[in-house]
C-alpha cells in the first residue's frame, strides 16, 4: 500500500481563540499590509457642545479590509470607524514611547507651514483637510508596513476598535516609561563616551531638516513668482480681446490668442495644487528629522544610566579598597591626606575610629553593595546593547526607505514640471498659430 500523504496544515484555522494578527504571524506574514488594506477617507467637520463650550473639529473615516480569504472567517473582513487628529497623536505618542528603538513615522502638520500667497492657511479649509487626510493615511500605511509596529495590539485596536480604545491605550501605562525632558537634556551634555554612530545620526537629522526646510522655502518663493507671472498673462487676454473690437481683419486671431493667454493664466492653479502634494511629502521627511533625534535621545538616556552605574560601581570598589588597605575609616584617610572637612572624620578624631568588628561589618556591607552595583551595571549594559542593536537595524531600514521615497518624490516632481512646461509650449504654439493667421 502506498503511504498516505500528509495533508498540508491549514495556517489559518477557524479558531476563536486566536485573532487574525496572531494567525497571520504564524503564516509568515511580517506586516499588516500583507493581509489587510487600510485607508483614510471622508473627512467630516463636526461640532460638539460641552459645558456651553463649542468644540469644532475634523474626523476621518478609517476603513480596513482583510484581503486574506482564510482570515475572513472572523467576520466579513471589513471595519470602519471615525478618528480625530488628537487620537492619531495619542497613538503616535504611545508608539514612540513603547518602541524607543524604532524610527516612528511622523504625523502631518497641524497648521500650514511654508505658505505662499495663494495657499490655504485655515485648518478647516477643504484643500488642507484633504491633504492632511492623505498624509494621515500615509502615516497609517507606514506603521502597518513596519515589521514591529504593525503587530502592536493597540495599533490594531486603533484601526478596528471604536469603543474603549483610549482605555486600552492608557491601561498600558505607557506614559510612565517616558524619560523626562530634563533627563534627556542632562544626558546629552553629560555623556562621557557617546556612541559615534548616534552622534553622526543626530548631526545628519539636523542637516536633513535644514536642507528640506531650505527646499520648501525656495519652493514657496518660486510658487509666488510663478503664480504672479501666469496671472499677469490674463492681462494679455483682456488687451487682445479689446483690440479685436477695432480690428475687423484681425478680430478672430486676436480673440483666439486672448483665449489661449487666458488658458495659460489659469493653468497655474492646477499645477501649484499638484505641487502641494510634493511639498507635503517633503514635509513628512522634515518631521522624520525629529523622529531620528528621538531615537538618539533615548540612546543618550540609556548610555547615561550605564555610565552612572559604572561610576557607582567604581566608587563602591574604591571605598572597599581604602578600608582594606588602611584600618582607618575612609574619612580619616581623606583627612590625613589634606582633604576637605568631614563630619564623620571629626567624630572619628574625637571619639576614636571604628572597631575591627565595625570595619568588618562595613566591608561586608560594601561587598553586598558592590555585588548589587555589578548586577545593575550588567543589566544597564545589556539593555543599552539591546537598544543599540535594535535601533541600528531600524535606522538601516529607514535609510533604505528614505532613498526610495526621495528618489520617487524628486523624479515625479521633475516629470510634473516637464508636463507643465510642455503644456505651456503647446498653449504658446497655439497662440503663435493664431498670430500667423493675421
Amino acid at each position: 500500500m502506498e503511504e498516505e500523504k500528509e495533508q498540508p496544515r491549514d495556517v489559518f484555522p477557524n479558531s476563536p481563540d486566536e485573532d487574525p494578527t496572531d494567525l497571520a504571524r504564524k503564516a509568515g506574514k511580517t506586516n499588516l499590509l500583507q493581509w489587510m488594506e487600510v485607508s483614510v477617507s471622508e473627512p467630516e467637520k463636526r461640532t460638539t457642545t460641552s459645558m456651553k463650550v463649542q468644540d469644532t473639529y475634523i474626523v476621518y473615516l478609517i476603513e480596513t479590509r482583510i484581503t486574506e480569504v482564510k482570515l475572513k472567517c472572523f467576520g466579513d473582513g471589513t471595519t470602519s470607524l471615525w478618528r480625530r487628529y488628537s487620537e492619531f497623536e495619542l497613538l503616535r505618542n504611545y508608539l514612540d514611547i513603547t518602541y524607543p528603538a524604532v524610527v516612528v513615522p511622523p504625523l502631518p502638520e497641524k497648521k500650514v507651514t511654508y505658505v505662499w500667497q495663494n495657499s490655504a492657511t485655515d485648518k478647516f479649509d477643504p484643500d488642507f483637510v484633504d491633504r492632511r487626510r492623505a498624509a494621515l493615511e500615509i502615516f497609517l500605511l507606514r506603521v502597518a508596513a513596519h515589521p514591529i509596529l504593525s503587530q502592536d495590539k493597540v495599533f490594531i485596536g486603533f484601526l478596528q476598535q471604536e469603543e474603549g480604545w483610549k482605555d486600552l491605550v492608557y491601561n498600558t501605562d505607557f506614559q510612565s516609561k517616558a524619560d523626562s525632558k530634563l533627563k534627556s537634556l542632562s544626558a546629552s551634555f553629560r555623556l562621557k563616551k557617546p556612541d559615534r554612530r548616534f552622534e553622526e545620526l543626530k548631526n545628519y537629522s539636523n542637516e536633513l531638516e535644514n536642507n528640506i526646510s531650505n527646499l520648501l522655502k525656495i519652493r514657496a518663493r518660486m510658487a509666488d513668482k510663478i503664480y504672479g507671472i501666469h496671472k499677469v498673462h490674463a492681462n494679455y487676454s483682456r488687451v487682445f480681446c479689446e483690440w479685436s473690437g477695432i480690428e475687423k481683419d484681425m478680430a478672430e486671431p486676436l480673440q483666439s490668442a486672448g483665449h489661449y493667454m487666458n488658458v495659460f493664466s489659469q493653468s497655474v492653479d492646477s499645477a501649484l495644487e499638484d505641487e502641494e502634494q510634493y511639498a507635503d511629502q517633503l514635509k513628512e521627511y522634515l518631521a522624520f528629522g525629529d523622529a531620528l533625534r528621538s531615537v538618539c535621545r533615548k540612546y543618550e538616556c540609556l548610555q547615561y544610566d550605564l555610565e552612572r552605574a559604572d561610576d557607582n560601581l567604581s566608587y563602591k570598589a574604591n571605598q572597599k579598597e581604602q578600608m582594606q588597605e588602611n584600618p582607618e575609616s575612609p574619612s580619616q584617610v581623606q583627612g590625613k591626606a589634606g582633604g576637605s572637612f568631614s563630619l564623620t572624620g571629626m567624630k572619628s578624631k574625637l571619639f576614636g575610629g571604628d572597631t575591627p568588628e565595625q570595619r568588618d561589618q562595613k566591608v561586608k556591607q560594601l561587598e553586598e553593595q558592590i555585588q548589587q552595583a555589578e548586577q545593575e551595571l550588567q543589566f544597564a549594559n545589556q539593555e543599552t546593547q539591546k537598544f543599540v542593536d535594535a535601533a541600528l537595524r531600524d535606522i538601516d531600514r529607514f535609510k533604505r526607505q528614505r532613498v526610495k521615497d526621495l528618489r520617487e518624490i524628486f523624479t515625479n516632481y521633475a516629470i510634473m514640471q516637464i508636463k507643465q512646461s510642455k503644456k505651456g509650449i503647446a498653449i504658446w504654439t497655439s497662440a503663435k498659430d493664431c498670430f500667423t493667421k493675421m
